[in-house]
């Protein structure tokens, strides 16, 4: 199996940044994917951006442009830049890892984006 530990979020003010990551522990070898999504208060979760194991990135169109997805394999983790937040982009968000048993999910990291 895959676990997951998130860190990072927070508050800021629109227009500001923050970063996630998540680390994973396990077994990483099985992992081919990754992604961030979130949940905001009364909607749905969402799919927010996602890279493949060898690189290949894509985003939600709310996103692309402000958000990058990157990963650091040595240190088995995986980020997520946040630039000009909007206050739209407040939301719990969650790393899942896409692998051999599954997929498991981070335990979330709350982003709220406010003036």
């Amino acid at each position: 199996q895959v676990q997951l530990v998130e860190s990072g979020g927070g508050l800021v003010q629109p227009g500001g940044s923050l970063r996630l990551s998540c680390a994973a522990s396990g077994s990483i070898r099985s992992v081919y994917a990754m992604g961030w999504w979130r949940q905001a208060p009364g909607k749905q979760r969402e799919s927010v951006a996602h890279i493949s194991s060898i690189g290949n990135t894509n985003y939600a169109t709310s996103v692309k442009g402000r958000f990058t997805i990157s990963r650091d394999n040595a240190r088995n983790t995986w980020y997520l830049q946040m630039n000009n937040l909007k206050l739209e982009d407040t939301a719990d968000y969650y790393c899942a890892a896409d692998h051999s048993f599954g997929r498991s999910w981070g335990q979330g990291r709350q982003v709220t984006v406010s003036s």
